[in-house]
């Protein structure tokens, strides 16, 4: 879904990534196990995954944003917010030129909008109660992900794969001890991109020979990598303590000329790859908004509506299979003990049923809502594939 975001807002933009050495996979190309187990396979069209790296998108979409007449860009670091009465007139930031440090604060940008995009640890809710204006609630799950990435160099082996995504499932019950997870993409460069990943005591370091063991115990693409192909970079680990939610929708009340996007919002388990998505249908539903005729320095109740129900639908995708988790001790939502079952049964289903994995896909890749999965068609499929094993 974020691709196909991307390409709504930049038509055109999968061409110039993939003339600029990006990779389009579709079909058998985009590969995902579950337990080390290959699911069926689901048709191209509904399959599609560009294989690049963040840097690579990020300045192409950058440059593209650019090229917009009307845009330009201040370079600075913002400190405050400027509020008359009900609404937000604008940011107080220093400047910061090129070549030089920034000097003090003090200079103000006037705006009829101002979004935040600061990211999980934006001051906005500071900022807001320093107004006498209440911050935003947050919601947090403590989860203890780390991950490590590297790069190998790409020759000719594994020529018919673009992705290739594996994680731990019912078989293992969710354990990545028991399952290595592990990720990669054919990218720029002639480069594969490498992940893997784990939770408290199991999470990957920095050493290049213990990266590659955790790679020979994931599935076969991340076996022949490990053991054909030359790593050409460092391996950088992260750690990614908890996933957290603003949720603006329970405020009462909201300045005007103020809105927040991407992480500022919700940010949750990266290992899901819904980062970009997430973002990019914020950004839909801002454009939306805007597009809508309501005024800007009204308060963006709406666009808070509009990008509710996709927050909350990653939300709950991502805290329901972290809670699988043994050291994740909730918050846990009603009704998970259900979902938990239905959702093991589905899982198990879509590794031998393209009808029911293309509908759990669907779910993953953000194009439906996870209650999609409950739907008596889905679970009536399910059960019949099931009842054959």
């Amino acid at each position: 879904m974020g691709h196909t975001q991307l390409e709504a807002q930049f038509p055109g933009i999968t061409r110039e990534l993939v003339d600029a050495g990006a990779l389009l996979g579709s079909g058998s190309a985009v590969q995902f196990y579950v337990d080390g187990t290959r699911k069926a396979s689901i048709p191209g069209d509904e399959n599609r995954m560009i294989g690049a790296t963040r840097p690579f998108i990020e300045k192409h979409v950058r440059r593209r944003v650019l090229g917009i007449p009307n845009v330009r860009i201040q370079a600075g670091q913002a400190q405050d917010l400027i509020i008359r009465g009900s609404r937000v007139v604008g940011v107080q930031y220093s400047a910061r030129e090129a070549a030089g440090p920034a000097p003090g604060p003090g200079t103000e940008l006037e705006a009829d909008l101002v979004v935040d995009a600061m990211g999980r640890s934006s001051r906005l809710g500071t900022w807001l109660q320093n107004h006498g204006w209440d911050a935003a609630p947050m919601e947090r799950m403590r989860i203890d992900l780390g991950y490590a990435t590297a790069t190998f160099k790409r020759g000719r082996e594994l020529s018919d794969t673009v992705i290739a995504h594996a994680t731990p499932g019912p078989a293992s019950g969710y354990q990545p001890t028991l399952c290595e997870p592990g990720a990669i993409a054919a990218v720029e460069g002639s480069r594969w991109a490498v992940v893997v990943s784990g939770y408290a005591s199991h999470r990957p370091g920095r050493d290049p020979d213990r990266f590659r063991d955790r790679m020979l115990r994931c599935v076969a693409p991340l076996q022949e990598i490990a053991q054909r192909c030359e790593m050409d970079s460092e391996v950088l680990p992260y750690h990614f303590r908890e996933s957290q939610r603003r949720e603006f929708k329970r405020l009462t009340r909201f300045p005007g000329g103020l809105v927040a996007v991407g992480d500022s919002v919700a940010s949750v388990n990266p290992i899901y790859g819904q980062g970009l998505t997430l973002a990019a249908l914020q950004a839909t539903s801002l454009s939306a908004h805007l597009r809508s005729g309501v005024s800007v320095h009204a308060p963006a109740w709406d666009y808070f509506r509009r990008i509710g129900g996709v927050v909350d639908a990653a939300w709950s995708l991502s805290t329901s299979a972290d809670l699988a988790q043994p050291h994740v001790s909730g918050p846990y939502p009603r009704g998970y003990r259900f979902t938990r079952w239905a959702g093991d049964k589905i899982t198990q289903a879509s590794v031998i049923d393209p009808i029911v994995n293309s509908a759990f896909m669907d779910v993953l890749h953000m194009r439906a809502h996870p209650k999609s999965l409950t739907r008596p068609r889905i679970l009536l499929r399910t059960a019949r594939v099931l009842s054959t094993l």
